[in-house]
């Protein structure tokens, strides 16, 4: 089966096509703090009572009685050769993949269940990416921006981290080269988390509660193969690997893995077809820059499971999140674990499912 692929305006339109020119641009686990989240305080201070800990990872569904109150960080990661095999990737709860100049592609990594002693390479904050993070109230790293883009990322209610401010966190890795060597430890850039950021993020997605009630497990037919065209020169496969349960990542047709040589895997894959628009911004080399309209709404597909079903997606505004419904109208379930999603441009990119 083959499908053809498919913002209201930023917050108060001061968005509307500002760019990044700026272009900066593994391990293990790491402590991070986590403090007990109180399920009611003390009816004598005449408080009301606090909401209850979350019983799930928000930003996975996986069940946990001890979610950490850190804020979701999310992180821009480059997608070129030279930038392969990426640190962190395999640790984030949700993966972004979305094109911008020259038909590459770069990551939004979103962490919050693992904490990766590193992530990288960074590089600097795309038009779409407020769109994306603003549902979950955190952080974003990245190398930088011009100055309006920043305030936008502000406006939306994002605390911003920039490697070109000096803030903390960022390192530039020997043996690399620029703008492929910037890297960064998730422990500093959670301690920078502000006042406002003392929570866990609110879910994403809806999760199922238990294993295999997915809606694209239990409503879905069988995949193999999710083959993404994202532009000419960009292409993802996912292929279902039934030992491992989990759909497996290629750039192309070659196996992504990470730094250890572990490959890359999703629970979930969300393949959304979108509009994309040239802004009248360049990048240093003179190429114009995309923006995704992440505000709208459009057609795609969700596989979870080795089964995948046909959705709508739809999003109100900058700061609400993506609402994903199956063909009977109803939310989609996911299942628990990590989940892909590919903006795939309507007319340049393309999906085929078999």
């Amino acid at each position: 089966m083959a499908r053809k692929p498919g913002r209201a305006a930023w917050a108060a339109t001061m968005v509307a096509g500002v760019l990044a020119l700026a272009a900066c641009g593994g391990g293990g686990p790491t402590d991070v703090p986590t403090r007990t989240v109180p399920a009611t305080v003390e009816a004598d201070k005449g408080a009301p009572p606090s909401p209850a800990a979350p019983t799930a990872w928000p930003l996975t569904g996986v069940p946990s009685d001890d979610v950490a109150t850190r804020p979701a960080l999310a992180v821009k990661i480059e997608n070129l050769p030279q930038a392969r095999p990426q640190a962190g990737l395999d640790a984030a709860d949700i993966v972004w993949e979305e094109v911008v100049e020259g038909g590459i592609t770069r990551f939004v990594a979103v962490y919050h269940s693992k904490t990766p002693e590193t992530v990288g390479p960074i590089r600097s904050v795309r038009p779409m990416d407020p769109a994306i993070v603003a549902p979950m109230h955190g952080i974003l790293a990245y190398t930088g921006a011009q100055k309006p883009f920043i305030e936008a990322v502000g406006a939306a209610g994002i605390q911003s981290i920039i490697m070109d401010k000096g803030d903390d966190g960022f390192y530039k890795q020997k043996g690399k080269r620029a703008p492929h060597n910037v890297f960064g430890r998730t422990s500093d850039f959670w301690a920078q988390a502000d006042d406002d950021r003392t929570s866990p993020p609110p879910a994403q997605f809806a999760y199922a509660s238990s294993e295999g009630q997915g809606t694209a497990t239990t409503a879905g037919a069988p995949v193999a193969l999710l083959d993404v065209r994202l532009s000419a020169s960009s292409r993802a496969q996912w292929s279902w690997g039934a030992d491992e349960g989990a759909f497996l990542r290629s750039e192309g047709t070659k196996p992504a893995v990470s730094p250890d040589g572990d490959r890359l895997s999703a629970a979930n894959v969300v393949v959304l077809s979108v509009e994309m628009t040239n802004t009248k911004f360049k990048d240093p080399a003179g190429a114009f820059v995309p923006e995704t309209q992440m505000v709208g709404t459009g057609e795609g597909v969700v596989a979870s499971a080795g089964k995948q079903v046909a959705v709508t997606w739809s999003k109100d505004g900058v700061e609400a999140p993506l609402v994903l419904t199956g063909p009977d109208g109803g939310r989609v379930l996911l299942e628990q674990g990590a989940t892909w999603i590919e903006l795939v441009p309507r007319g340049s990119g393309s999906y085929t499912v078999s």
